[in-house]
């Protein structure tokens, strides 16, 4: 009953939210500005309202705390952990948000900058569900069904990389109406299913209620976008799929389920060494992959229907693969 109490409260305050933020986004004239090196058709997109995450934090936020008042009493701080993580990195994304609708320009936080304050979260969240009992330095290899030792320190130089690392391809999906929004609705179902079979309560409420967030915000996100998540909101859905991972203890799920934020990081890597090896050639028409493929012809519609569906198809795999791991 708790895991549908929170994917309902999440659902009705983000639909009604984004028929009060995107209003108020207009008024503030809070608009993307569109990098002039992306997709010519994408200029038509300059000042959609941006920062529309905060909808889905909104609901997601309302959800959690009052579902997880039970497992806050009991001593289980899981779900508030999972949360904190998530509005930090929603918080940093916000700013830098903030700071291209201020200056007017596609470039907020510089990437150092950037890059510590993620770094730095990610150790902290290690550390404090260490101390909460629930993560263990044990690396759980899905699909092998065996469990490697690692020293502690490594264990939390690995983990912290592991998040900034997630959070970082999360947000380089997002650049497609409603793709990391359909790509991440599979993984959070996956995270439910699991948390609800292995009876991890605060785990499954906090993926429900990320659920019901992504398909209340996807009704404003669908093509032809309404408004855009921005940084605020897929940097919260990286900490969010983070969280979810290590608060289950099997961080490396992250790589078949989260295949697709992969392949578009890779594809962005490649594209800029070959590009500097070989001065000013390209393995890709435009990096991430996604513009490559919209170069190809696919429609916006096409990228976020395959992109999706390979997302789901990874879901599913993994759920079978790993559901068993406690002996279910």
């Amino acid at each position: 009953m708790s895991y549908l109490q929170a994917f309902l409260i999440s659902l009705v305050v983000t639909v009604l939210c984004g028929r009060v933020l995107i209003p108020a986004l207009r008024r503030l004239k809070a608009g993307q500005s569109i990098k002039r090196d992306g997709p010519v058709w994408h200029m038509s997109k300059e000042g959609t309202p941006t920062m529309g995450g905060l909808m889905f934090i909104a609901g997601m936020l309302l959800a959690v705390i009052v579902t997880a008042i039970p497992q806050f009493r009991a001593g289980n701080w899981s779900a508030g952990a999972m949360l904190a993580l998530s509005l930090i990195y929603g918080a940093i994304g916000f700013f830098d948000d903030y700071m291209k609708v201020k200056h007017h320009h596609n470039e907020g936080l510089k990437a150092g900058q950037k890059f510590i304050l993620q770094l730095a979260v990610a150790v902290a969240f290690v550390l404090l569900l260490r101390y909460l009992g629930f993560l263990s330095p044990n690396l759980y290899v899905p699909f092998a069904g065996v469990t490697i030792p690692l020293p502690e320190a490594v264990y939390v130089i690995f983990a912290a990389f592991v998040i900034v690392g997630t959070v970082n391809s999360v947000n380089l999906t997002d650049g497609v109406d409603g793709l990391v929004t359909g790509v991440t609705l599979p993984v959070a179902v996956c995270f439910f299913a699991l948390a609800a079979v292995w009876k991890m309560e605060s785990q499954a409420i906090f993926a429900a209620a990320l659920t019901a967030g992504l398909i209340g915000f996807l009704i404003y996100n669908f093509h032809p976008a309404k408004v855009f998540m921005g940084d605020t909101g897929s940097l919260f859905l990286g900490g969010a799929v983070s969280a979810l991972a290590f608060a289950l203890d099997m961080p490396l799920v992250l790589v078949p389920l989260g295949l697709v934020y992969i392949c578009e990081t890779l594809s962005d890597i490649l594209q800029v060494g070959y590009f500097k090896l070989t001065h000013g050639k390209r393995i890709f028409k435009m990096a991430p992959i996604h513009h490559h493929f919209e170069k190809c012809g696919w429609s916006e519609i096409k990228v976020f229907a395959v992109f999706s569906g390979v997302s789901l198809v990874l879901a599913v795999v993994t759920f079978f693969c790993v559901r068993s791991r406690y002996g279910l």
